[in-house]
């Protein structure tokens, strides 16, 4: 009988901290300067450069932890972890090993996290992904291969970057996915990361390996490096999983081994066999000081953002939104910060939530825009839902007006008043076109009146059309109805 395997799954994620300068230099952080212009003797590792630590990066790692529900010890250090690559200009790196600035803490996975095509079927719902630390370290120089030859830009060199390392507690590549997604979110609400994984600011090595269900031990871990995309990460983890559950199902054996994930060619290669923590040779960088953290601590603590996961509670508690709508509108921190200036005036939250979701983004979508390039304030989104709440202009009338809000950024009221869009409320005007069109349309009036209900619907588009679209559709079916039951 052939027995049945599972996957387990382990992540290290690199993230670019969002400092002005670099980890123990002064040159800028600057993503897409030309390249080796951001450099100096401290980040090139030329010879009696001294490092000199950016504190702002230790408090933002510090934060990160809070976050996450670290605990951070009282003494943290930097050690020296020694390898040659040609985008380590040192030949070592500098890097935390047995007292990183954070341990423990987890990501929980939450169903707006998942892949839209899984959050139907999760396996395990909340799931707690535990962390075994984040440790800060600099970033190396990036390296970009020619047909005959590769250079090297070493303005990412010295980057502030934390990593972040999970226990192996991910059991799916959707697992992995909604890990990515969760953290990303959790990122963005600190502020402490751009997170963006085009730029290489969110990274991820993947470890995975595979057992018979039930086994005592996992089976060979292999690693998969340098993810820049959520979504190719789930990819990656479903070739690799059904490629070891091949070899290992015919009686082959794997081998601990570092590959890569071609997206195009939809498989991963090898890269090398897996290095193992003594081939580093980490011991203490003589030229850093031990950091006391509990001043640091007492800082992050202080400036700890609301996470995610309290954002979409407030918004179902206080704002009335579905969990579907607090999902999205949380999701990214950006959005949701404009979302709330939109509807802290609000009469209705859920109509200011409705337009966001159905309209707004779609708009920014086909646009290519963010949110932060968003043409129309949020007072001004406010602003037409009170116009459509107040019954002054119907819903395809306040679609037309958003369409050119989000085209010219002027003011919803000064285009309804350009196009003459307002609707007719005055029961006085609209009582005269209903007392026509029940005047010139006997049969439905009779049919009403006989007990079909819907003959009325005609008689409101007949009005809609005298008053050339303006009158307002509720005044109409109730002056309607009236009329109509009086005789």
């Amino acid at each position: 009988m052939t027995p049945n395997y599972i996957a387990t799954i382990g992540l290290e994620v690199h993230v670019q901290l969002n400092t002005r300068s670099k980890m123990f230099c002064a040159c800028a952080v600057e993503y897409g300067a030309e390249p080796n212009t951001r450099v100096c003797p401290v980040c090139l590792g030329l010879p009696g450069a001294l490092p000199v630590m950016n504190g702002e990066a230790v408090r933002k790692t510090i934060l990160t932890g809070l976050m996450l529900g670290c605990s951070t010890p009282e003494v943290s250090k930097f050690d020296r972890k020694n390898y040659f690559y040609p985008d380590m200009p040192k030949n070592y790196q500098i890097s935390q090993y047995d007292l990183p600035l954070c341990a423990g803490g987890a990501v929980v996975l939450h169903q707006g996290a998942y892949p839209k095509d899984a959050q139907k079927a999760i396996a395990r719902p909340d799931v707690a992904v535990r962390l075994v630390r984040i440790h800060l370290e600099e970033d190396v120089a990036k390296s970009t291969h020619f047909e005959s030859a590769s250079g090297i830009d070493f303005n990412r060199a010295g980057t502030p970057l934390m990593e972040i390392v999970t226990e192996p507690d991910i059991a799916s590549p959707e697992e992995a996915f909604a890990f990515l997604t969760a953290l990303k979110q959790i990122l963005e609400h600190g502020g402490v990361s751009f997170a963006d994984m085009e730029k290489g600011q969110l990274r991820c090595d993947c470890n995975v390996s595979v057992a018979p269900e039930g086994a005592a031990q996992l089976g060979t871990k292999i690693e998969i490096k340098n993810m820049n995309s959520i979504s190719g990460v789930r990819r990656a983890l479903a070739f690799e999983i059904e490629r070891q559950i091949a070899v290992v199902s015919a009686g082959g054996a794997l081998q601990q081994e570092t590959r890569r994930w071609d997206d195009d060619a939809g498989q991963t290669f090898l890269m090398r066999t897996k290095e193992m923590a003594h081939d580093y040779r980490y011991f203490p960088d003589p030229d850093l000081l031990p950091v006391r953290t509990a001043e640091l601590v007492a800082e992050a603590r202080a400036a700890m953002p609301e996470l995610p996961a309290a954002r979409r509670a407030r918004y179902v508690g206080e704002l009335g939104l579905s969990d579907y709508d607090a999902g999205v509108l949380s999701a990214d921190a950006a959005l949701a910060d404009w979302f709330e200036a939109a509807v802290r005036g609000a009469r209705k939250p859920k109509s200011i939530a409705n337009w966001v979701i159905n309209d707004l983004l779609s708009a920014l979508a086909v646009a290519g825009r963010s949110i932060a390039e968003c043409p129309v304030p949020p007072a001004e989104l406010e602003g037409l839902v009170n116009l459509v709440d107040d019954g002054k202009l119907n819903l395809t009338q306040a679609k037309a007006v958003f369409a050119e809000m989000f085209s010219s950024g002027r003011p919803a009221l000064e285009i309804v008043k350009e196009q003459g869009l307002e609707q007719v409320s005055d029961t006085g005007a609209i009582e005269a076109f209903c007392d026509q069109v029940i005047a010139a349309n006997p049969k439905p009036v009779a049919d009403y009146r006989a007990g079909n209900a819907a003959s009325i619907n005609f008689l409101k588009g007949q009005v809609m059309k005298l008053s050339k679209g303006k009158a307002n559709p509720k005044v109409v079916g109730e002056l309607l109805e009236a009329k109509l039951n009086q005789g």
